[in-house]
C-alpha cells in the first residue's frame, strides 16, 4: 500500500456510472493508490445502503456490495458531502443537466473534480465549467472530464502509434459504438432534450477520440438521427487522414450485443480492435496477424488512476475541460449537419 497521504474520494450519484467509479477507486486503492472512499451522495435512499444493483452496456463488476455504510458516510445532502474535509476529490456521476452546476459547487468547496461525460448537451454550458475550471486551476484544483476511452487498453495503444508514426501515417480510421437503448434510468435516456440522444451521450466517445488523435476537423458531414448517427470528419492538413468515420447508435433491438471497435489503416499495417472478441486487438502487417497484448482492466480503472496521478504530481490531466468544450462544439456541428443534411464547417 502507498505510504503517501490519502486523497479521500466522494462519489455523487450512485447509478450505473457512480457504481462504476466506486469499483474503479477500490481497484486503484488495492493497487497502491491511496484513495479511500470517504463519502457518497444520492437522492435515492435505497442506494445509500451500499447494496447497489446496476448494469450497463459494458461489464464493470457484479458485486452488489459497493461500500460499507458503517465506514463510508452516505448522505442525500450534497452540501454535507462537500463540507467534509476528508474528501479531497469528487466524482460527479449524476444526470447530465446537473453536471456543470455540481462541478462548480465542488470546485468552490475546494475539491478536485472528475465529472462524467457528457459535461453538458449545450457547448455554452460546458464553457461555464471551463471558465470555472481555469479559475480553480490557479488555486491548485484539478477538474477532469471522464473521457474513459482515452485510457482504454488498446485505444491508448492507437494513440501512441498515431503519435510515434512507427507504422507510418494514418490513411483511414473507422470507429463503431453500437448498442441498445439504455436499460438504466430509462425515463432519463428516452428524453433527447436532456441527453442529446446517442449523438451526445454515446457517440461522444468517438468524437472525442477522433479529436484526441487528429485534432479539430475542418468540417463534418453527419447522416442519420440523434439515436443513430454516422459522421465523416473532413481534414485538409498535410498528412492528415483522408477517411475518418464514426458510427454511434443505441437504437438496436434488445438482445443485440454492444459493439465497440475500430479499424485503422496505417501506411504499414492495419489495426483491428473489437471489444467482443478475443484477442481484442490485432495488427495486420506483412501478410500476418499479430496479437497486441493489452493491460487488464477497463478505461474507467485507468481514468481514476490518471486523475489521482495528476493531483499527486500537480500537473494537468490527459483530458481537460477545455478539450471537452472543443468536443461539445464538434458534436453541435454534427447535430447541425444532421438537421441541415449538409456539410458543416466546425467552429
Amino acid at each position: 500500500m502507498s505510504t503517501t497521504s490519502p486523497i479521500g474520494v466522494g462519489v455523487i450519484g450512485l447509478g450505473f456510472m457512480g457504481a462504476t467509479h466506486i469499483r474503479a477507486y477500490a481497484a486503484a486503492h488495492a493497487a497502491g493508490f491511496n484513495c479511500p472512499l470517504i463519502a457518497v451522495c444520492d437522492q435515492a435512499q435505497d442506494r445509500l445502503t451500499g447494496r447497489v444493483v446496476t448494469s450497463g452496456n459494458i461489464a464493470t463488476g457484479t458485486s452488489e456490495h459497493l461500500f460499507d455504510p458503517a465506514r463510508v458516510h452516505a448522505t442525500s445532502n450534497l452540501d454535507e458531502l462537500l463540507a467534509d474535509p476528508n474528501v479531497q476529490l469528487v466524482s460527479i456521476c449524476t444526470h447530465t443537466e446537473s453536471h456543470v452546476d455540481t462541478a462548480i459547487r465542488a470546485l468552490s468547496a475546494g475539491k478536485h473534480v472528475l465529472v462524467e461525460k457528457p459535461i453538458a448537451v449545450a457547448p455554452d454550458d460546458v464553457e461555464r465549467l471551463a471558465l470555472a475550471a481555469r479559475a480553480a486551476a490557479s488555486r491548485g484544483l484539478l477538474c477532469m472530464p471522464a473521457m474513459c476511452i482515452r485510457f482504454w487498453p488498446g485505444w491508448n495503444w492507437l494513440k501512441e502509434r498515431t503519435a510515434d508514426a512507427s507504422l507510418g501515417r494514418v490513411k483511414s480510421a473507422v470507429f463503431q459504438r453500437l448498442g441498445t437503448p439504455p436499460a438504466w434510468s430509462p425515463q432519463f435516456y428516452r428524453d433527447s432534450e436532456r441527453t442529446g440522444g446517442a449523438l451526445v451521450d454515446l457517440h461522444i466517445h468517438d468524437t472525442d477520440f477522433v479529436y484526441h488523435l487528429f485534432g479539430r476537423p475542418d468540417a463534418v458531414t453527419s447522416a442519420g438521427t440523434l439515436d443513430h448517427v454516422t459522421t465523416l470528419y473532413h481534414y485538409s492538413a498535410p498528412h492528415a487522414p483522408s477517411h475518418v468515420v464514426a458510427e454511434g447508435a443505441w437504437d438496436h433491438t434488445p438482445g443485440f450485443s454492444f459493439r465497440m471497435r475500430f479499424i485503422v489503416v496505417f501506411e504499414r499495417g492495419t489495426a483491428d480492435y473489437d471489444l467482443g472478441r478475443t484477442p481484442q486487438l490485432l495488427l495486420c502487417r506483412d501478410g500476418k496477424q499479430e496479437t497486441i497484448a493489452l493491460e487488464p482492466g477497463a478505461g474507467y480503472d485507468f481514468q481514476v488512476r490518471e486523475v489521482m496521478s495528476a493531483i499527486r504530481e500537480k500537473r494537468a490531466a490527459r483530458a481537460t475541460i477545455d478539450e471537452a468544450l472543443q468536443v461539445a462544439r464538434l458534436l453541435d456541428a454534427e447535430r447541425r449537419s444532421l438537421r441541415q443534411a449538409s456539410r458543416v464547417t466546425t467552429p
